[in-house]
């Protein structure tokens, strides 16, 4: 298939929205973006939906189980279906998490990866041989986190700028992430979103999140987006443009048009992001 570049403001391509999305897509929305572990291989009705919107709209494949940071060897029969996926569906982007999810098996978690020159080093290797496998620059996304790894040699922002320049890879922005950790660690949004390498991003998520009656944020894709967050993307736009930008919503998913109007929200920040740097 044609390679198809995702531009604009897109959604998570979910089960739940496939019969409303085939009844038509909304203008707003630009292009899905679908987890490689939940559609590479499927047969069946699933495989003729996923080709009926790929044959018509770019897609971002948004890996979950890769462990870019983690102890066991790197997946790369998963890489390769990653590959064979992302040709067969015309797709140019893919993203991972910066973190760790499997050991001797999958930890079915993100955990954080310690802040060492030492994991810098084990990090670029990982990134730099999927790159290979997968012939493409990978974007990796600043990842939430819950628990603070011990013995940092640098802060997040120095980690990820040094595994995104020794990789030569690219940056997937989340700003729903800067926002769960800042509030979570009690650091300014906006500092750590300067201290990013910010050049390099190529994509963008936006998300709601969970709040704990003891006020601890948890990133669970199962919320509306709250206002701090929706300023942070227009922070971010202002710094690196209108960058594709995608609205995560992974459980309590509302009807289309409920999510069609946050779309609406990330698209309305581009044109004016577009519009303020032509003035």
């Amino acid at each position: 298939m044609n390679a198809r570049p995702a531009s604009g403001a897109g959604l998570g391509f979910r089960r739940e929205l496939i019969e409303p999305l085939k009844s038509g897509v909304p203008e707003a929305i630009r292009f899905f973006e679908v987890a490689p572990e939940n559609w590479a291989g499927i047969g069946g009705k699933s495989a003729r939906d996923l080709r009926h919107f790929s044959e018509r709209y770019p897609f971002v494949c948004h890996g979950l189980s890769l462990s870019l940071g983690g102890p066991a060897p790197l997946d790369e029969a998963l890489l390769q279906r990653i590959r064979s996926f992302m040709a067969e569906h015309g797709m140019t982007l893919y993203t991972e998490h910066l973190s760790w999810s499997g050991d001797d098996g999958h930890l079915y978690d993100l955990l954080p990866i310690p802040l060492t020159e030492k994991a810098v080093k084990w990090t670029v290797d990982r990134i730099s041989r999927a790159q290979d496998t997968l012939g493409m620059r990978i974007g990796i996304e600043n990842a939430s986190y819950y628990v603070a790894p011990p013995g940092a040699e640098m802060s997040e922002g120095e980690f990820i700028g040094a595994i995104v320049r020794e990789a030569d890879c690219l940056l997937h922005l989340d700003v729903n992430n800067i926002h769960v950790n800042s509030r979570n660690f009690g650091f300014d949004a906006l500092a750590f979103l300067d201290a990013l390498p910010l050049e390099r991003t190529a994509y963008v998520h936006v998300a709601g999140h969970h709040v704990e009656p003891d006020g601890l944020l948890i990133d669970t894709h199962g919320a509306a987006v709250i206002d701090p967050v929706w300023s942070l993307l227009e922070a971010a736009y202002q710094r690196i443009g209108p960058v594709p930008t995608c609205l995560e919503r992974d459980f309590n998913i509302p009807d289309l048009q409920q999510l069609t109007a946050e779309v609406e929200i990330i698209a309305r920040l581009q044109a004016a992001t577009r519009q303020w740097k032509a003035a």
